[in-house]
């Protein structure tokens, strides 16, 4: 019988490991942009209710990023929490959250919004918060909306071809928006990326809640009413001079009340976390508590000894501190 050669052998050996080096760094290279790109292998996000025993709804980072816009853009135009939970129920069923550069035909985006049905360009949809305009824009026009059946309400605006199908994301899609306009506090988390991690730094976040919100998220009602400055980038505990944006939070020139401006601030600060991997955001602070990238539990904590007690007295502005 033929022995193999020792050179063969040697060859084998080579073959057989520089295969096994081109799977690992196959691995790794999918690995890293799942993480890049808020895809399964990213840090979660969790929200937990604040009623119903705590029923939970676990999410992407990039589901996070687009559920936070539709419901900025909703909240900027003064509409009720009711049409953010149709509009993210909505999204829910046609793209998971998730804004497809595919769908049937020539639907686009988190809405699946037809160019060709008069919905705008092809870039315009791919903007989420373009997208979620349209949609409320059409929403707003069917009679008595808040009062119809979630999925009757989105079927008159999107015209599906499976007309019962966004019923069943109800529970989620309220869960989402009971946190994302800030009724229920302190119930979003995300794990964030660590600490360590360099930031994009405060230029990016202002222009990320500019583009959600609008312009008069950065100013405080006083200012808004004379047209002064925006929003600061000022000192914060743990030495992030520079890296923190503080948002003021208000209920509005002369009018809203106390709880409406907490409520504000739960918005902001839950909009901060659902943002953390995509801008890179170490931490948020409102109301006596605080949120940490890269935490285990990512849970709220206490700032201080008066805990939660002491935030419902005095909550104060919101503050964002980009990693390093």
């Amino acid at each position: 019988m033929l022995q193999p050669s020792p050179t063969r052998n040697r060859r084998g050996r080579l073959l057989r490991s520089g295969a096994a080096v081109v799977v690992l760094l196959a691995v790794a290279g999918y690995l890293a942009v799942q993480y890049v790109t808020g895809g399964g292998g990213a840090p979660g996000c969790k929200v937990v209710s604040a009623e119903d025993g705590g029923k939970t709804y676990e999410f992407t980072p990039e589901q996070a990023v687009n559920a936070a816009t539709i419901t900025a853009v909703g909240t900027a135009r003064n509409l009720p929490e009711r049409a953010v939970t149709i509009a993210l129920a909505t999204a829910l069923q046609e793209s998971t959250l998730r804004n497809l550069d595919h769908g049937d035909r020539d639907s686009l985006g988190l809405f699946q919004q037809r160019p060709s049905q008069g919905w705008g360009t092809p870039e315009e949809i791919m903007d989420p918060a373009y997208s979620a305009g349209m949609f409320y824009d059409h929403l707003v026009e069917v009679p008595d909306y808040t009062r119809l059946p979630l999925t009757v309400a989105a079927q008159r605006v999107q015209r599906s071809g499976f007309p019962d199908a966004y019923a069943k994301h109800e529970p989620d899609a309220a869960l989402l928006a009971a946190a994302l306009t800030g009724r229920s506090a302190a119930t979003l988390t995300c794990e964030g990326r660590p600490a360590a991690t360099r930031g994009k730094g405060p230029d990016a976040v202002r222009a990320a809640l500019v583009k959600d919100f609008g312009q008069d998220v950065l100013r405080p009602a006083a200012a808004r009413a004379d047209g002064d400055a925006a929003a600061t980038t000022a000192p914060a505990a743990g030495g992030s001079a520079g890296r923190t944006v503080t948002l003021p939070v208000d209920a509005g020139a002369g009018s809203g009340t106390e709880r409406d401006a907490r409520r504000r601030g739960w918005q902001l600060a839950h909009w901060a976390v659902a943002n953390a991997s995509a801008l890179h955001i170490e931490r948020v602070t409102y109301a006596g508590r605080q949120w940490t990238a890269g935490n285990t539990d990512s849970k709220w904590h206490p700032t201080g000894g008066d805990g939660a007690r002491g935030a419902e007295r005095a909550a104060g502005p919101v503050r964002i501190t980009s990693a390093r």
